[in-house]
């Protein structure tokens, strides 16, 4: 039974990593959240590591700063059962969604992209990114 109160649930771990996710897209520091929430940087740590517990109403809160909705925490949560996707879905795609912003480049990339406003011009950065990967693909 002790072992379980220093093991963090994978839930919590995972629902931790999606607040860090979210924050970090938003490129707001631990102290910035903690305020708005009232709490230290610390709790945001214990958080995001999953060491402690986010209740309901704070969750909420969170959700609420970090502008998602609640259900955002729980995409891919371990364990659970998605009902399978048809149309045109993309297979599975939040796992590397989540890798890829994870990453510094990614994580770059992603806040410069947000940034430009002209849609022709991200359309065209888009098909340059793929013209890259392709030529990559096949070397």
């Amino acid at each position: 039974m002790i072992e379980n109160k220093k093991k963090p649930n994978p839930i919590d771990i995972h629902v931790g990593s999606r607040i860090r996710l979210r924050r970090t897209m938003l490129g707001m520091s631990q102290e910035k959240l903690g305020e708005s929430l009232g709490i230290t940087f610390q709790q945001i740590q214990k958080y995001e590591k999953g060491t402690n517990r986010v209740g309901a109403s704070r969750l909420q809160n969170i959700s609420s700063i970090l502008n998602v909705p609640v259900a955002f925490f729980f995409e891919d949560a371990p364990g659970e059962q998605q009902a399978p996707q048809g149309g045109l879905a993309e297979a599975s795609s939040p796992n590397y969604v989540v890798d890829f912003l994870s990453s510094s480049e990614g994580l770059q990339l992603n806040r410069a992209f947000v940034k430009i406003a002209d849609p022709k011009v991200r359309r065209k950065l888009v098909d340059l990114v793929k013209t890259l990967a392709a030529e990559a693909d096949s070397e």
